[in-house]
């Protein structure tokens, strides 16, 4: 026997609540997941500059998860990349709100046991001021406690380094020239302190052959 209900099957109506429950459920679970990986509150003051670059650490933070969910990667990878996020974007946000330019530059985050991936001959981590240009290659910005210290830097961009390589032959240069020119100074002082010794020695003879000479007049 076949029930209507309101001139339609009451299977047909179980149907179609069926669909529509679905439906209902696959926005929320949309809605949940954007709410999750969008941007939050605080990012809508900033340009479209620094919110580019807030969303692409939203979006290696996805990779660094989908991964870890695939066991593509270790628990200890997935820590300290997580840690790196972290660190970025507290980096950035301090560098946005405190220029209050839509600007920022290549940042770089590292441990204390990865500086020899930033280095050839990786400096003391004790000697960073914050503001010092490290190898002409980057300038420190300075620690960031995410899980474990970072240490933050900026590159800097091709046309600084030019500018500071130039400066640091410049004062190659100067320092060279200032070191000639106090050689110089020295060996003419040297030469002159001698000359005057010979002069003394010299004129001692004539005075003992003066007294000699006397000495046999009768």
């Amino acid at each position: 026997m076949k029930y209507t209900w309101g001139g339609r099957s009451v299977m047909k109506r179980v149907k179609s609540f069926q669909a529509l429950l679905l439906v209902l459920v696959s926005l929320w679970g949309a809605a949940g997941a954007a709410a999750q990986t969008g941007p939050d509150e605080t990012e809508t003051e900033f340009g479209p500059v620094v919110r580019a670059y807030l969303g692409y650490l939203r979006n290696e933070q996805e990779v660094v998860d989908d991964r870890a969910s695939r066991h593509e990667v270790n628990r200890a990878y997935y820590r300290r990349n997580s840690n790196r996020i972290r660190a970025l974007r507290q980096m950035a946000l301090q560098i946005a709100t405190e220029t209050g330019n839509d600007y920022l530059p290549e940042l770089e985050a590292a441990t204390r046991d990865e500086l020899k991936n930033l280095f050839e001959d990786p400096p003391r981590p004790g000697t960073f001021h914050v503001g010092d240009v490290l190898h002409n290659t980057f300038r420190f910005l300075g620690t960031v406690r995410a899980g474990e210290i970072f240490y933050l830097f900026a590159r800097l961009d091709p046309y600084e380094q030019a500018e500071l390589m130039q400066k640091e032959k410049e004062r190659e240069k100067t320092e060279a020239a200032s070191g000639n020119s106090q050689s110089t100074k020295l060996t003419t002082t040297t030469t002159s302190t001698a000359s005057q010794g010979s002069g003394v020695e010299a004129t001692r003879p004539r005075r003992a052959n003066a007294a000699t000479t006397n000495s046999s007049v009768p």
